[in-house]
């Protein structure tokens, strides 16, 4: 494995907001987008910010998200996210049984607040479609939210009720995939660090080397039966020299990460805001507040008004959770989908893989993504009924589908 960074998890899942939701699998576009993003236009502190470009690939991206809102599209994607979704979870369970992995765990679930009634309704409606798939998720009083999280009892938002998804869990993203790395280096997985892919180059249709510059700054070439492009919001620069084109684009994210004192009363359980697009995660001693969406190509400038924002709200559910002035802050992009389900499988050159796309699910998705397309690297057909990019016909019962998105 090659990384342009010193170690593992400095980019996107440096800080994110720990959530395994299997219960959060309804895509960003969904019918209701549209009409939040017009009356989010001009606010510095939207949930979803548009910032337009002279960059045709953004518009793009932006006229395929709005394809994805209509209501079948919706329900298909929402399908598609809510499997793997399980199926990752189980994953990462199993390997946490078998591996002992340690990482901030929380098996407190996750709660859902709505101050929004119409929200609220739509998320009745949401809670029954998951009862047919199985989940647990439950509505709630706002009585029953604060019996489930009594650190919202100081809280001065207007809360009209709650969905708790008991089978959630959350945990740091970053520490599990530092404790990840250390163990695949037990077993013979070779890393090597501040080393950037320049391009990929073809012979006879297929990869033929990979071009890097060293740790020294020096080009050199890596060769290998197999090759997978898991470079997040990146992917596209480097597939497109080589004709394909992934609709995956940067989908810029903020979070806070607020160091906790023993008398502060911070929330025990998870929690997703969906007013403001926001999750709030305890991870040991630090609380974390992360969400909301910039699209604004490959810029990762620091925008503070968006982490002061996420600072503000915190302390509007929780007003006694730490001191505010010590929140440090954090951005960095996701590579989003325009439906919001991620690119997994086998690209059009047959010794060459691709996994990106995963956009607000990332670490929700990440342990499925990863056993699935071992398996389609190895020829085995995956586990979950998913729309991966090709199944060559010579994986055990497999017909080949087209690319999500």
């Amino acid at each position: 494995m090659v990384d342009r960074q010193p170690e593992v998890a400095l980019e996107t899942s440096f800080a994110n907001g720990g959530q395994i939701s299997v219960s959060h699998s309804e895509p960003w576009a969904n019918p209701t987008a549209p009409f939040k993003i017009l009356r989010w236009l001009g606010r510095e502190d939207a949930p979803l910010l548009f910032r337009p470009r002279a960059d045709l690939s953004q518009w793009i991206w932006g006229l395929r998200f709005l394809v994805e809102c209509l209501p079948g599209r919706t329900r298909r994607n929402t399908e598609s996210a809510l499997t793997l979704a399980r199926y990752s979870r189980e994953q990462l369970q199993q390997l946490r049984h078998d591996t002992g992995i340690r990482y901030d765990l929380q098996t407190q679930g996750i709660l859902h607040l709505y101050e929004d009634t119409s929200e609220f309704d739509h998320a009745k409606r949401q809670v029954e479609l998951f009862h047919g798939r199985g989940l647990d998720t439950e509505i709630k009083t706002p009585q029953q939210c604060l019996a489930i999280e009594p650190a919202l009892k100081h809280s001065i938002a207007r809360l009209v009720g709650g969905a708790y998804a008991a089978s959630d869990e959350c945990g740091d993203a970053r520490l599990f995939t530092r404790n990840l790395s250390d163990l695949c280096g037990t077993r013979g997985v070779s890393f090597r660090f501040n080393v950037s892919v320049k391009r990929l180059e073809t012979a006879r249709g297929v990869i033929e080397r990979v071009v890097i510059d060293d740790e020294k700054g020096i080009e050199e070439s890596l060769r290998a039966e197999a090759y997978v492009v898991a470079l997040g919001s990146y992917s596209p620069l480097l597939l497109a020299p080589i004709g394909i084109s992934v609709p995956v684009y940067p989908v810029k994210g903020y979070s806070i990460t607020l160091p906790l004192e023993p008398h502060d009363e911070a929330p025990i359980t998870s929690l997703t805001d969906h007013a403001r697009k926001i999750v709030i995660s305890r991870l040991g001693d630090r609380l974390r507040v992360a969400g909301t969406a910039e699209l604004n190509g490959y810029d990762t400038e620091m925008n503070e008004l968006r982490c002061e924002a996420l600072v503000k709200r915190c302390f509007e559910w929780f007003p006694k959770a730490g001191r505010p002035e010590r929140a440090q802050y954090w951005t960095g992009l996701r590579p989003a989908t325009p439906n919001n389900l991620p690119l997994i499988g086998r690209s059009k050159y047959p010794n060459l893989f691709i996994n990106t796309g995963h956009g607000t699910l990332g670490w929700t998705l990440a342990c499925g993504s990863g056993k699935a397309l071992a398996d389609i690297v190895n020829g085995r057909r995956p586990e979950p009924e998913f729309p991966f990019l090709k199944l060559e016909s010579k994986t055990k019962g497999a017909t080949s589908t087209v690319a999500p998105a």
